[in-house]
């Protein structure tokens, strides 16, 4: 007779979990075809993983395009292998859209039973079930798990990182047998290539290792390297193939070793940030005045000291528990949270990237309705039920947000279906298979575009990011060296917004436009495809003042090499600091140049004759009256009356001789805040 026990039991601890991620599941997913009438992401970076797991199919893995440099464009490395298997057998084009809903809400149901299981040795089992339906009741990772990104099976690896590792240190049969401890280093593995940030969780399973051994010998502890490899081989890896230990999504997206954040500007930054998380989105309202409630729609209004009360009561069952390093776990899970706060932004794409993390901060009001019923017991016994019922009312907080979510993830599909899905289709119909298409969003265009791609900003085309970075300028000055030098890898056509582009200049005629006004999660309302014209790159690089001698030195303001070059200053520019200009000549012919605006003063070198007189050519925008004092090797070399012609100008100066070296220190101030575009320096004549 067949033994059903087991099978009652399986039922009963995971059936209500199964049963939860099904009804989530259903609810998303009818919704997106409802809308869509097939399966769709909510993101377009979803699409930009489903292109890197096509690469990997196809036996190109880490180039975003066969032939291709390679990129390390996705936030993830792990999630486009997952997926690569299913693409090379068949689920192609929309169809890996089921796959990633498939691990993803698989994901949610092990995320549920992770945050009871951490929850258990702390709280209790009241409070353990209650961390689990809070878990399912999260509309943040509902959203997240119908969007087809990386997230929810993410935030599955860290928190089993978290549980295992303090179930490992707290000992116990089965801690620390040969599987659990290989386990370990595997969850390292996982959450180090799953995200940046999974290299906390991978120190955290290096560290329990080394210091809960399964004996007490070096070699017991020296497992730990296994855990701590992985943390450092992402980095070598990209080192070895790109030539730098930064994947481009750091190089775009991280505020240290962003030129504008520098100093006090990226700890104000990062303060700014911080108010933001604390005092608008653990919030659920806006941090400040003018500022969208970003979080709003997932988080309920004014829970942001009760969220902080948690991570207390974590701590405080943590150390009356003798679960230290498990509260150390969920501790480091939760305030994980806020190493976005070092992004540029993360206030993006329905703020996914924070939501790995809430899982911590789940756990945290578990365990502060476990203080809350352990302080009404002492009351009267019978007020522990306090435990149970608040849990309850959380849950039942978190779930009254679900449906206008679920409605989002709809909505959300269907905008990225109408706009970037729809303009890669047309461009697999309508533009020639040699055609390369210049994009500031990546994933859907190229997916289903089928063409080659240059991304302007830089994730999943290389060397592009620090362009982006620096500004439009600056974009426009690399244009320029790139059509001089390697013209074919530069685009023949665009999709993309013309407002974050921001260069009408080499936008050509429109061919095709995609507008959609209900969605929210787009960057713009209409994007646009357009043939490329560059017809006008290089017209600013001489100056239109005819000077009567040869051109001994130039300095290409935004231009980043030619400010490499000559040593130029930033001296506290901001970003949105730059231009890129057109405009016409007084002789009437069309220029375009990169500058910098809002410029007082500038630091720069030039290559100047020893023992000669000189003199230099500026072009500048400045307003009537402004004045401009130069200095050459510290003494005074010249004085300019700026602001006079309407628009763009040039000036003349002389730089007297120098026997200090052939290479003099310039410095220029000006009167009020100018545009600066071009230095020249020219021989006497």
């Amino acid at each position: 007779m067949t033994d059903w026990a087991p099978w009652k039991r399986l039922l009963v601890a995971y059936g209500p979990i199964a049963l939860g991620v099904a009804i989530l599941a259903q609810r998303a997913i009818a919704g997106v075809l409802h809308k869509l009438g097939h399966a769709g992401a909510a993101l377009d970076d979803s699409y930009i993983h489903f292109q890197y797991a096509r690469a990997i199919a196809e036996g190109h893995p880490l180039r975003f395009q066969a032939g291709e440099p390679f990129t390390s464009g996705a936030t993830s490395a792990l999630w486009p292998a997952l997926l690569a298997p299913f693409w090379a057998i068949g689920f192609r084009d929309d169809a890996i859209v089921w796959v990633a809903w498939a691990f993803s809400f698989a994901a949610l149901g092990g995320l549920a039973w992770e945050a009871a299981k951490l929850t258990e040795r702390l709280a209790g089992r009241a409070a353990a079930i209650g961390a689990g339906a809070m878990v399912l009741a999260f509309s943040g990772f509902a959203w997240c798990a119908a969007s087809g990104m990386e997230v929810v099976p993410f935030a599955w690896v860290i928190a089993r990182a978290c549980r295992r590792a303090a179930e490992y240190a707290e000992g116990g049969e089965g801690a620390h047998t040969p599987r659990r401890t290989w386990e370990l280093v595997g969850l390292a593995w996982a959450a180090a290539l799953f995200r940046p940030e999974g290299a906390l969780f991978a120190l955290f399973v290096a560290v329990t290792l080394g210091a809960f051994p399964r004996r007490p010998l070096l070699r017991h502890r020296a497992v730990a390297l296994a855990a701590v490899a992985a943390v450092v081989a992402t980095p070598l890896l990209l080192l070895a193939l790109t030539g730098s230990a930064k994947s481009n999504t750091a190089v775009v997206k991280l505020l240290p070793g962003n030129p504008y954040y520098q100093g006090p500007a990226l700890r104000a930054a990062v303060e700014h940030y911080l108010h933001t998380m604390i005092g608008g989105l653990l919030n659920g309202t806006p941090a400040g005045p003018g500022e969208p409630a970003y979080s709003a729609e997932f988080v309920p209004s004014g829970g942001a000291p009760i969220a902080m009360a948690g991570l207390g009561a974590i701590g405080v069952l943590g150390v009356r528990g003798r679960a230290r390093w498990r509260a150390a776990g969920v501790l480091l899970l939760a305030l994980t949270m806020f190493a976005p706060c070092f992004y540029y932004t993360f206030l993006w794409n329905r703020l996914r990237y924070l939501w790995p993390f809430a899982t911590g901060w789940l756990v945290g009001l578990a365990c502060l309705a476990r203080v809350v019923g352990d302080l009404a017991s002492a009351v009267q016994a019978r007020w522990r039920i306090a435990t149970p019922v608040l849990c309850g009312v959380f849950a039942g907080m978190l779930a009254g947000k679900l449906s206008g979510t679920l409605d989002d993830v709809a909505q959300s599909a269907s905008g990225i279906d109408r706009q970037q899905v729809a303009l890669g289709r047309w461009a697999k119909e309508a533009l020639p298979a040699d055609a390369r298409i210049g994009v500031n969003d990546t994933g859907a265009i190229a997916y289903f575009g089928d063409r080659k791609t240059f991304d302007v900003v830089g994730l999943t085309t290389a060397g592009e990011g620090r362009y982006w970075v620096a500004g439009v300028g600056s974009r426009l000055e690399h244009y320029e060296r790139l059509h001089a030098s390697a013209p074919a890898t530069l685009p023949t056509h665009f999709i993309v917004y013309p407002e974050w582009m921001g260069m009408e200049m080499v936008l050509g005629p429109e061919l095709h436009a995609a507008t959609v006004l209900d969605s929210s999660i787009l960057g713009g309302t209409t994007m646009s495809a357009y043939v490329a014209d560059w017809s006008l790159l290089g017209t600013g690089e001489a100056p239109w003042t005819k000077p009567a001698g040869a051109v001994l030195d130039a300095l290409d303001v935004a231009d980043l090499e030619s400010e490499a070059a000559h040593g130029y200053e930033l001296l506290g520019a901001r970003e949105n600091e730059e231009v890129a200009r057109e405009g016409t000549t007084p002789e009437g012919a069309d220029v375009v140049d990169g500058g910098r605006t809002r410029r007082t003063f500038e630091r720069f070198t030039m290559r100047v004759p020893v023992r000669a007189p000189a003199r230099c050519i500026v072009r500048l925008d400045a307003s009537e009256g402004t004045r401009a004092w130069v200095t050459v090797n510290g003494r005074p070399a010249a004085q300019i009356d700026a602001g006079t012609a309407d628009g763009w100008e040039e000036q003349t100066f002389d730089v007297p001789a120098t026997d200090a070296g052939e290479r003099a220190s310039f410095e220029v101030r000006f009167s009020g805040a100018v545009t600066t575009f071009h230095y020249w320096l020219i021989s006497p004549g």
